[in-house]
């Protein structure tokens, strides 16, 4: 199940071969599987079941999709922020890449929702950050939610906000399919001065059970090269600056940039 969650489908054939077993096993284990709920076979193999919007899977099993993605993104969004700043990161596992990123960043001030957020920082303590962690009711996915998260996010204001999303639509806009989540959600926008969003190329056409911003609601996007050139043509239009980054290139500090109108040709490489 880890592999196919990495990959997203699998062949038997390469499931026998890096599990050392039979053929004959990895179809028996599939069959069990797929009777199970937790993947569909399909010829020669297996593909992910699709998360329904009302679905919300867990931290540790959406943090081994699409690393190399959420790294390179991590790596342009950090290199924004400067010391002395008032940041916001709600739940999510590329803001979790982020925290990691910023962990090194002097006399930062962070405001988050989320568990494994404040753990990242907490493992690098420094003297000179001041880390607030809301409060609230734990959700799957490691974020706190609910009335006591809201009230804590309302009375506070922070310069940047770094938002992960469960999905992005022209039509629903932002979209998490916890609705507690989208009340926090909410309550952290209105807190921000800027709104950052930071989510790979998968979760285009991704509509979890509720919206909580539309996509013009964002001041900027970044997301990686693998994002296809209508879907950027559409973000670009409606949010003014998508921010495209190279997984190959984690060290690249000078992602490409498109302010609207789209551009017309293929997304560029960073």
């Amino acid at each position: 199940m880890h592999e196919m969650r990495t990959r997203g489908a699998a062949r038997v054939t390469e499931l026998a071969q890096l599990l050392g077993v039979s053929e004959m096993t990895v179809r028996r284990d599939l069959d069990t599987l797929h009777d199970g709920g937790q993947l569909l076979k399909v010829h020669g193999g297996a593909t992910v079941v699709a998360d329904r919007p009302g679905d919300e899977p867990r931290f540790d099993e959406k943090s081994v999709r699409n690393t190399d993605e959420k790294l390179a993104i991590a790596n342009a969004a950090a290199s924004t922020v400067e010391p002395g700043g008032t940041i916001g990161l709600t739940a999510g596992t590329t803001t979790w890449r982020l925290a990691a990123e910023l962990s090194s960043v002097a006399d930062l001030t962070v405001v988050t929702n989320s568990m494994r957020v404040a753990d990242v920082f907490n493992a690098n303590p420094r003297s000179d950050r001041q880390l607030i962690l809301s409060g609230g009711v734990r959700t799957p996915s490691d974020a706190l939610v609910g009335p006591i998260a809201i009230a804590a996010l309302a009375s506070m204001h922070v310069d940047v906000l770094f938002l992960g999303v469960h999905g992005m639509s022209e039509r629903a806009g932002f979209t998490t399919p916890n609705m507690l989540e989208a009340d926090t959600n909410r309550a952290f926008i209105a807190s921000a001065v800027r709104k950052v969003v930071v989510a790979d190329h998968t979760k285009w056409n991704v509509t979890g059970l509720s919206s909580f911003a539309a996509l013009a609601d964002a001041d900027q996007l970044i997301t990686d090269r693998g994002i296809d050139a209508n879907a950027h043509q559409i973000l670009a239009t409606e949010i003014g600056e998508v921010v495209v980054v190279d997984p190959g290139r984690h060290d690249d500090t000078q992602p490409d940039r498109a302010d609207h109108p789209a551009p017309q040709t293929p997304v560029r490489s960073a």
